[in-house]
């Protein structure tokens, strides 16, 4: 009885880690409405004490290690110790929510044991989200929905985390609809679970294009991000491909975007330093001078800044009669002249490539991680760039996970969003397709067309409904696609107010755990039944 018992918990384990996963693996993100129903049926059939609650914690932790590996395993080909890290995080913070809810679930009201699954649940996604350091937010619940784009949109008013409060609360009401099954409860089932998808299917059809646009192009140079394999490839210098994209570029294009790092792959201009952009401005000019002479370019570089004697920064280096100095992951504006216009340095990290957590730790113990990798500086500011009267606003790659981050560009007055990005290091497996996809979920949010530029794929264009627009370019594909973008400039509510939602739920989170405090108080004292 007790190997079958067991058998039967693992068989709910592996069904939730299925349903958890199918957003992320391109199938469908309306599995999450009921993910975690089978660890709520193993809740349910264990009891109160001391050794079921590690029962519990065991079954809990199995699934959500498993979803993180059937999920972000393609970090590995990059940095393996990234899939690792990620997974015990993000299994530690969903635990907090569902270990808290299993205990409190045997000791006082249900409403209140679903009250803090919920809001814990999305606190501590909040927390993934809004940490300088160990942040991963790729499996928030609501970037789920990115291939649903279409029950969604109302994303402008929540946010990711209006997602993940819609898979939460249906998973709750299902399972209560389980559990009773009551007239009352499958009715309450079916509104919680309609309602979002009937606001959002009208909410795309009430949508009125803007008559105003811009015309982009992006270019994908397909590049091979490793140095053996652009070796193989004959592309250590790719300078001719990059120039014969430029000469297709139309000539009433406003922008042509160039995917982040793409310069650094172009022997003889690779890391700048913004003091001396006129070096670079002969080898950018010649490049300029393929595409039209209105057309700026917006590209990826691996920028510098030097600050002499003065450690300006918690992230910059010291290296001997050169000073102190940050490496920035930037987008350059650039003019048909080759001068560099304007600059923008990446605000949001890939934690352990690109930002090291703990690094006064390191400091404290003098270790020398290189300078480069895992050091870099962080942009402080939404840089807009200008052309021929188009406000457009230049994010890099990983910025695409975060939906306020993101939206502060919108909320500086970008029309329409660039992002340039490098999605070549993981490989054709499911990372790429991902991060294309989270930005449409970006785009929904801010009601911003976005244009994207990948160096291995995927590029092409997004509406501010999340459509993909025309074309795409896709995995291991070399070209340039051209498109006509909305310009918008009304905010949305999300772009106003942020993720609203996890900061409410993070004070409800609160107020519930006081009240189940004052309740097993209350209940000790013979005060309660």
């Amino acid at each position: 009885m007790k190997q079958n018992s067991t058998i039967h918990r693992l068989a709910l384990v592996l069904l939730s880690v299925a349903l958890l996963s199918s957003g992320w693996l391109g199938i469908t993100g309306l599995t999450s409405l009921v993910a975690l129903i089978p660890l709520m049926v193993i809740s349910e059939n264990l009891s109160d004490t001391k050794r079921d609650w590690w029962r519990m914690l065991l079954w809990a932790s199995l699934t959500f290690l498993l979803w993180n590996a059937a999920t972000i395993w393609w970090v590995w080909i990059a940095a393996p110790i990234g899939p690792i890290t990620a997974g015990i995080v993000g299994t530690f913070y969903n635990l907090c929510a569902f270990m808290t809810y299993h205990y409190t679930a045997k000791r006082a009201p249900r409403a209140l044991a679903y009250t803090l699954l919920v809001t814990i649940w999305i606190a501590t996604e909040w927390a993934y989200t809004s940490a300088d350091v160990m942040t991963f937010p790729w499996l928030l619940l609501g970037h789920g929905f990115s291939g649903d784009i279409w029950a969604v949109q109302w994303y402008e008013y929540t946010g990711i985390f209006g997602g993940t409060l819609w898979a939460l609360c249906s998973n709750i009401a299902i399972f209560e609809c389980l559990r009773s099954r009551s007239r009352s409860a499958i009715v309450r089932a079916a509104l919680i679970v309609l309602i979002p998808v009937a606001l959002s299917v009208g909410l795309r059809f009430a949508y009125t294009p803007s008559e105003e646009t811009t015309r982009i192009s992006v270019i994908q140079p397909n590049i091979p991000c490793y140095e053996e394999e652009r070796i193989a490839a004959s592309k250590l210098d790719p300078r001719n491909e990059i120039e014969a994209l430029m000469e297709r570029v139309p000539a009433d294009a406003d922008f042509v975007l160039m995917p982040e790092s793409a310069l650094t792959y172009i022997p003889t201009i690779g890391q700048v330093d913004e003091a001396h952009f006129g070096y670079i401005a002969p080898q950018l000019r010649a490049l300029m001078q393929a595409c039209p002479a209105t057309t700026k370019l917006i590209t990826g570089a691996s920028t510098i800044v030097r600050y002499g004697e003065t450690q300006a920064t918690d992230t910059a280096h010291y290296y001997p009669n050169y000073g102190w100095y940050d490496q920035y992951n930037s987008a350059l504006l650039v003019e048909g002249d080759g001068s560099v216009a304007d600059i923008y340095h990446k605000g949001r990290l890939v934690i352990g490539v690109e930002a090291v957590p703990m690094k006064s730790l390191f400091d404290l113990f003098e270790v020398d991680l290189g300078g480069v990798s895992g050091q870099l500086g962080w942009g402080k500011e939404h840089t807009l760039f200008h052309n021929n009267g188009v406000d457009i606003g230049p994010s890099i790659c990983y910025e695409g996970l975060y939906g306020k981050y993101f939206s502060g560009f919108a909320r500086e007055g970008a029309e329409v969003m660039a992002l340039v990005s490098n999605d070549g290091w993981w490989g054709n497996t499911p990372g790429h397709r991902r991060l294309f996809d989270f930005c449409r979920l970006r785009a929904i949010e801010t009601r911003r067309a976005i244009a994207r530029s990948a160096n291995t794929g995927i590029s092409g264009f997004i509406s501010p409904t999340g459509e993909v627009i025309g074309e795409r370019l896709e995995w291991d594909t070399e070209g340039i696609l051209t498109a006509e973008l909305e310009l918008r400039s009304e905010r949305t509510l999300y772009t106003l107010y942020g993720d609203w939602i996890a900061r409410t739920a993070t004070f409800v989170a609160l107020l519930a755990l006081l009240y189940y405090s004052a309740y097993r108080t209350r209940k000790r004292n013979h005060l309660v039944d």
